[in-house]
């Protein structure tokens, strides 16, 4: 099949072509001088003409590279059209370009196959923040205007079935990798669109990769794999950013095979590495006003769908109580993150959502409910320096009186600041012997007794 010089191949593709066309091309400096200007503008007129003589219909039908060698033809004889002398190089690059602009996120695309970057920030289509190794840092990335960034927004909020406009201005998203997107438009963004992108490593990253990056020392991490194979009821808390869905990927690598997992997830971003994982996502409600369906409807369906385990990325709301009675009614081994800043901070947040439900019941059967259903707590956070570390293992045994009762089993302490201005310190047991150990020898699973010594820093040979 090749590409021909001409009309329009169709009228229904008129729509698509009008959201994947520019007026001109993102501008990558900002202050481009007459060179980058007349590149810039050349790119904006080929990819124009591109779209009047393609078929659009027939891109899903061809991988990426086919495309590329059709573009590349297609491109070669618009340059000769337009009289323009490019060398190989510069031709090279006006195609990469232009197919980004086609099949991909336009200027976003060299940052999304950038690893080193974790997050994108784009605030209004001049500025773009990402964040490298924790640090914030300003990159001359743009997009030509206004226009052109909510043409990227809206490509990516409708092909998971979204939409964000003036009387829907925010949305939650996912792109094809699982990376998790917010956009806020106009009239709630005063100074241009607002895009947030968390990437997702391309590599699964597991509990062994953390070590290595220093979030936790082995012993921990072995720790942590004996919770999740003992099916005890993991609690992950953090602040945002601070890696809670990276570790909840991580940990659920040491589910069995076996055993039938359903996640629920307000926008779909886990990367579970079973086979027998049901995915369930909610539904934002539609232009009347109706047809949502919330976290908490589906941790209700959940339970008639036979799980073994249920693992809701982050609990917000009146989905905690159902959670808590799925913890508590044969569903053990479940696991869920909360945004919060200390272990009894997550607790305490916990019954707070309980409350936000709707469910008539006392704060001290709330407190026995999670005491009964959440077996350890697992506390990260994003350090001044920017990594990201686990800073407290801690298990719930219980009830005192009207208090929940807990044990700190491991933590990290701070001991100062390096020369470069990162955070020192060390791992250190705590002492005490968890309970969770007699589950684990009842399910063959052993942890040696060295790792709960005080007077030995974690992590070292």
């Amino acid at each position: 099949m090749r590409w021909q010089i001409g009309p329009k191949t169709a009228p229904v593709e008129d729509e698509t072509k009008a959201l994947l066309s520019l007026e001109s091309a993102p501008v990558i400096s900002s202050t481009p001088d007459p060179k980058i200007a007349r590149f810039l503008a050349l790119k904006s007129t080929i990819h124009r003409k591109l779209l009047d003589s393609i078929n659009l219909a027939m891109l899903d039908k061809l991988s990426r590279a086919q495309v590329e060698e059709e573009v590349g033809e297609v491109v070669l004889a618009l340059l000769a059209q337009e009289d323009e002398a490019l060398n190989a190089k510069e031709r090279e690059h006006l195609v990469d370009e232009v197919l980004d602009e086609l099949l991909g996120l336009g200027p976003l695309e060299p940052l999304l196959a950038d690893e080193t970057i974790t997050d994108i920030l784009v605030n209004g289509h001049k500025t773009v923040f990402v964040e490298r190794s924790g640090l914030l840092e300003r990159v001359p990335t743009r997009f030509q205007d206004e226009r052109h960034l909510l043409r990227i927004i809206q490509k990516i909020v409708s092909a998971v079935g979204r939409r964000v406009d003036e009387s829907s201005p925010f949305v939650d998203a996912r792109l094809a990798d699982g990376s998790r997107v917010n956009a806020i438009v106009a009239p709630l963004a005063i100074d241009g669109s607002l895009l947030s992108i968390r990437k997702f490593a391309r590599k699964r990253i597991g509990l062994d990769r953390l070590v290595e990056l220093g979030s936790m020392p082995r012993e921990v991490a072995d720790v942590l794999q004996v919770v999740v194979a003992s099916r005890r009821n993991v609690l992950i808390s953090g602040g945002t950013g601070s890696g809670k869905t990276t570790l909840l990927n991580a940990m659920s690598a040491s589910i069995d095979g076996r055993e039938r997992i359903v996640t629920i997830e307000d926008s779909a971003e886990l990367q579970l590495q079973q086979d027998h994982v049901a995915r369930l996502e909610t539904r934002p409600a539609n232009l009347e006003g109706r047809g949502e369906i919330s976290q908490r409807d589906l941790v209700k369906n959940a339970l008639r769908m036979r799980p073994d385990r249920i693992i809701i990325g982050e609990v917000r709301s009146g989905e905690a109580f159902d959670m808590l009675q799925a913890m508590n009614t044969g569903h053990d081994g479940s696991m869920t993150t909360v945004h919060a800043n200390t272990p009894r901070d997550a607790l305490a947040r916990v019954e707070q959502m309980i409350g936000m439900g709707g469910v008539e019941i006392s704060p001290m059967s709330a407190r026995a409910q999670i005491a009964s259903a959440i077996n350890v707590v697992v506390q990260i956070g994003r350090q001044a320096d920017g990594r990201r570390r686990l800073l407290s293992l801690s298990e719930v045994v219980g009830m005192e009186g009207p208090l929940i009762t807990m044990q700190e089993i491991f933590r990290f302490k701070v001991t100062g600041r390096g020369d470069a201005g990162e955070v020192l310190g060390h791992f250190e047991a705590t002492g005490v012997r968890p309970k969770f150990l007699s589950a684990a020898s009842d399910a063959g699973l052993e942890v040696p007794s060295e790792y709960f010594r005080p007077d030995v820093k974690l992590g070292q040979a």
